[in-house]
């Protein structure tokens, strides 16, 4: 059951990987690097926009997601078998339908039939999950499912439903549409839902199950976690509501609240374990929720200031880069050495410079965009593609450290472990 545990993950990680860096990483540079030609987003094809998108939330997370999840959640429950030929049907159908869905965006090739096949793979992929997890029962039925487990599961919902939403608006699309995209402000709440319902609540999740253990945090306050994931729900009702205002004040809240429940910015009850990790791992673990607050409030400001999506589109990067992709580069780093079969990272000089690297990216993206945008100051423009072979430049730091770590054998089979890099 471990090697097929830890088979399995690695095969989530490594296509998310390349999810992450070719049509994710790479087609976002050549997307911006086209918007600040033409000084305009209307220039690029909103299906490029998208397939963009759809790599880098379901694409690279999600598959972090369900790997992850099929590792931890199985493993957490009193069954001793492991759902194999579910979970790698789960892993094909996944993989094959963000594929489809980039192809068909990309290309226009018979989107047609492209487009709403992605969708039902995606969705049989999440199913085989949610009943391979379903099927699972904990190992004393007796005992209070702990907050971090309820967050978790409660998003492992939620991603069912953006799943099966995407789904059934591709087959729409698909029947109806005259361009392999969606409309945009459905395109828009789609993406709340999926990163506000799925991607949040999931990190709020597993930052209180192992912060205080790899940080050395202040265990979690249940009550106020769960307080800010109901705001994080409220706030995405508001959004297909379309109550942007009060939408921005309830993420805001939901993101303050949570960041108290967590501890993330008191200081630390114990030292925390640093053994094969860079030494400021806790640093870039506060950085990542700084970006939280800071999309946050550009969410609001946006709602009242924003004329030609800068400041939107700014609130979004530091949500998505700055926060989410954030913590997947200093928690990653941490915990998927051991779930890929007990291995030790590859280098934590790299894993420093992949985080400062990303930190300084998303600075110059979210700072530069509404200058550039909203046409506050026109050589800003000039300077936005540079911020994104920043971020380039980190992702595939972060993807060489972690292939590297998969490629070399596990700790226990090492006779002697040390980083290649000096640390």
């Amino acid at each position: 059951m471990e090697r097929h545990s830890q088979r399995l993950v690695t095969a989530f990680i490594a296509s998310g990987m390349l999810f992450m860096l070719l049509p994710g990483t790479f087609l976002g540079v050549w997307n911006l690097i086209g918007i600040s030609q033409q000084h305009t987003l209307s220039s690029l094809s909103p299906a490029w926009l998208q397939a963009h998108g759809q790599a880098q939330i379901f694409g690279w997370i999600g598959s972090f997601i369900l790997g992850i999840g099929f590792y931890s959640l199985t493993k957490m429950q009193s069954t001793l078998s492991f759902p194999v030929r579910a979970a790698w049907t789960s892993w094909a159908l996944w993989a094959l339908g963000i594929a489809m869905r980039w192809t068909g965006g990309v290309t226009g090739w018979h989107w047609r039939i492209l487009l709403p096949l992605s969708g039902v793979l995606q969705l049989i992929a999440i199913l085989l999950f949610y009943r391979s997890v379903r099927r699972h029962r904990p190992a004393d039925p007796t005992h209070p499912t702990e907050t971090w487990m309820v967050i978790v599961i409660a998003a492992t919902i939620a991603f069912l439903v953006a799943v099966t939403v995407n789904s059934a608006a591709l087959v729409r699309l698909a029947l109806y549409g005259t361009l392999p995209a969606l409309p945009h402000v459905f395109d828009q709440q789609l993406v709340v839902l999926a990163v506000w319902g799925v991607l949040v609540p999931t990190i709020w999740g597993f930052n209180a199950r192992w912060l205080p253990v790899f940080a050395g945090f202040e265990r979690p306050d249940g009550t106020r976690l769960l307080m800010a994931y109901g705001l994080s729900v409220a706030s995405i009702a508001a959004v297909f509501l379309q109550w942007l205002p009060i939408a921005a004040v309830l993420f805001l809240l939901a993101a303050l609240l949570a960041i108290d429940a967590l501890h993330v910015w008191e200081p630390a009850v114990q030292p925390a374990k640093l053994l094969h990790v860079h030494r400021t791992f806790p640093l870039f673990i506060r950085i990542a929720y700084v970006w939280l607050v800071v999309s946050c409030v550009l969410d609001a400001l946006a709602v009242r200031y924003d004329h030609a999506g800068g400041i939107w589109g700014a609130s979004r990067h530091a949500l998505t880069v700055g926060f989410i992709a954030g913590m997947v580069f200093v928690i990653g780093q941490r915990v998927l050495p051991a779930f890929c079969g007990m291995r030790v990272l590859w280098s934590t000089r790299l894993m420093f410079w992949s985080l400062l690297l990303l930190h300084v990216g998303c600075f110059l993206r979210v700072t530069l965009e509404p200058l550039a945008y909203e046409s506050y100051w026109n050589f800003a423009w000039k300077l936005l593609p540079f911020s994104a072979f920043v971020e380039l430049t980190a992702v595939v730091l972060f993807a060489v450290n972690i292939a590297a770590t998969l490629l070399h054998p596990p700790a226990h089979l090492r006779p002697e472990i040390h980083s290649p890099l000096p640390t």
